[in-house]
């Protein structure tokens, strides 16, 4: 899984209970797509797309959202993350994604991004959903 290093800062931070961090709960917590493609970099902070100023948009959880054990094959250790994005949202390339903290403000912490080319949207509305697995 590829932890920015602030996404690493706010695992410690939920180990330890210090409140330091907003929690990617369902109250918070957004998927971030961008039309960049840059290679992903542990110093990065937020999409690429959003920081080259080229088209980004982050949506919030869907209701139930995110889920730990989404399957329910005591595989406690994936979390799933679910945003819906309306026909007139994310119409642009996606060719990276990240999970967010920031209740759709664009900012917050990303805990992670990958670089995937996913396709275009344009128009229609597309469930979008991503596993996140913790691995030893």
């Amino acid at each position: 899984m590829p932890l920015t290093q602030d996404g690493t800062i706010a695992m410690a931070s939920v180990l330890l209970g210090d409140g330091s961090i907003t929690l990617f709960d369902n109250a918070n917590a957004t998927i971030g797509v961008g039309d960049d493609n840059t290679a992903f970099a542990t110093t990065q902070t937020q999409l690429q797309a959003e920081a080259n100023a080229t088209s980004a948009t982050r949506k919030g959880m869907n209701s139930g959202y995110p889920s730990r054990n989404p399957d329910g094959d005591g595989s406690g250790n994936l979390t799933r993350y679910q945003a819906t994005f309306g026909s007139a949202e994310g119409n642009h390339a996606w060719a990276e994604w990240g999970i967010f903290n920031d209740a759709a403000s664009g900012g917050g912490t990303m805990l992670l991004r990958v670089v995937e080319d996913i396709g275009t949207k344009n128009g229609g509305t597309w469930v979008y959903e991503v596993d996140v697995e913790i691995q030893a």
